[in-house]
């Protein structure tokens, strides 16, 4: 099965995101009773009215960010840890991620994953990611998992000068954004159609 999704992804994304891929067990991510669907290439529930993205997704957000050995990187929506894990994959050991989840069974569900799949450079935080995680800004890479009706301001502002944000936003229909700091201000690029759930929170959608 799992030779089957990076099949799939060959073609469509980078290598090295194939190869960071290949080696996070995906697996250890989703819920016991649904393993044997992991690498089917669609969302699977995780508890908490949430969801694993379909590993195509995971794939081609981190291929939009090109992420690169020694970033600092934040993943906003931590869900399972499973598209942290593969960010730390790229990132390498000499680089960080912090994972923000506002959800506290899912905090405890992504430190336990990540620490079964031997993940050690992500570090999970409970909070509202719509607002970031200013204490280690700024950041090379932000990754967003969910829908925020725009940009959220404080993400932008947490980014480097060079850095990249990538995130959907939208309701009825969503698109996927990447944002790229520059020295003179912020520039966008569209990447075409998706489906997520809401980012709940102060700069995303109210309860």
């Amino acid at each position: 099965m799992k030779e089957d999704m990076l099949k799939m992804l060959r073609g469509n994304v980078g290598d090295r995101v194939i190869e960071a891929m290949e080696r996070v067990p995906r697996e250890l991510f989703v819920p016991e009773s649904i393993r044997s669907l992991a690498y089917e290439d669609h969302p699977l529930p995780i508890g908490e009215g949430q969801t694993i993205s379909a590993p195509h997704m995971v794939a081609i957000m981190c291929d939009v960010l090109d992420l690169g050995e020694g970033m600092s990187a934040l993943d906003v929506g931590a869900g399972s840890g499973y598209h942290a894990a593969v960010m730390a994959e790229l990132v390498g050991p000499e680089g960080c991620v912090y994972s923000i989840e506002r959800v506290p069974e899912l905090v405890v569900f992504a430190r336990r994953n990540l620490r079964e799949a031997g993940i050690k450079n992500v570090t999970v935080v409970e909070g509202d990611g719509s607002r970031g995680l200013p204490e280690h800004a700024p950041y090379d890479r932000i990754n967003v998992a969910a829908t925020a009706p725009e940009v959220p301001e404080p993400l932008k502002e947490q980014l480097k000068v060079g850095g990249k944000l990538v995130v959907p936003v939208g309701s009825c229909y969503q698109e996927l954004v990447l944002v790229i700091r520059t020295e003179e201000g912020f520039e966008l690029e569209h990447h075409g159609g998706v489906v997520f759930v809401p980012l709940i929170g102060d700069h995303g959608f109210k309860i």
